[in-house]
């Protein structure tokens, strides 16, 4: 009795461990402008009080911002991510996504990236690398991390480019899928009309809610399962 009582102990300071010395799940918003200077995030933020998940959970990131100043259902809602406008993906994986797991680990990793990419001329093969070389990385700071990548929404005068991408997303996570650290896709493009960008580029606050609404369900998901419910 007494060896499984320690056997116990332990299991869940593990499960502390895993999810931060508070015991909150830890979630990451990464990617670029159209998760820095945009509303979904806020929006999914709503969700997750909705599905009275707000004490158990949080936003990660060495950004703790809200440029849009959006306002969501939810008064002191938790602004940390780690958007960053123009960065691309390549740049991510390859000079900072390793420190940035080190100094704010998360548990769920949800990101949207390719867009500055495609705009800078960079071939699919290359931002299909730094995707599998963004996961080898969350997989290294934490084995059971959970990745919910988003088709990335329409660029207008590059579409060639972010069809690719978009093409290529389902074979590449079915081949790194794997039942300790699942990646599940919010298809986060189709049906998402030109019209809900405001600028040819970020989301209005139209496409932030379709936005919203291709993520939460997934995010939701995976917080229940992190949580063992």
């Amino acid at each position: 009795m007494r060896l499984f009582n320690l056997l116990a102990a332990a299991s869940a300071l593990g499960s502390a461990l895993a999810q931060g010395s508070d015991g909150k799940l830890r979630i990451m918003p990464l990617g670029d402008s159209i998760t820095e200077i945009t509303c979904w995030r806020a929006f999914v933020w709503d969700d997750i009080v909705a599905a009275n998940y707000s004490s158990k959970v949080k936003y990660v990131g060495s950004q703790n911002s809200n440029p849009q100043n959006c306002k969501p259902k939810t008064a002191g809602w938790d602004m940390h991510h780690e958007g960053h406008s123009g960065w691309l993906a390549i740049n991510i994986a390859n000079q900072y996504l390793e420190r940035w797991m080190q100094s704010t680990p998360a548990d769920i990793v949800m990101f949207m990236l390719g867009t500055n990419d495609v705009n800078t001329g960079r071939s699919t093969a290359d931002i299909m690398a730094a995707y599998t070389k963004m996961v080898n990385i969350m997989r290294k700071a934490n084995p059971k991390m959970k990745i919910i990548v988003d088709l990335v929404i329409p660029l207008p005068f590059r579409p060639d480019g972010i069809n690719a991408i978009n093409k290529a997303i389902p074979a590449w996570a079915a081949g790194l899928n794997s039942t300790e650290s699942p990646i599940v896709i919010a298809d986060c493009n189709t049906g998402f009309p030109a019209s809900d960008l405001r600028d040819g580029v970020h989301p209005n606050l139209a496409g932030d809610e379709i936005i919203r609404g291709r993520i939460s369900p997934l995010l939701l998901n995976l917080i229940k399962e992190s949580l063992g419910e």
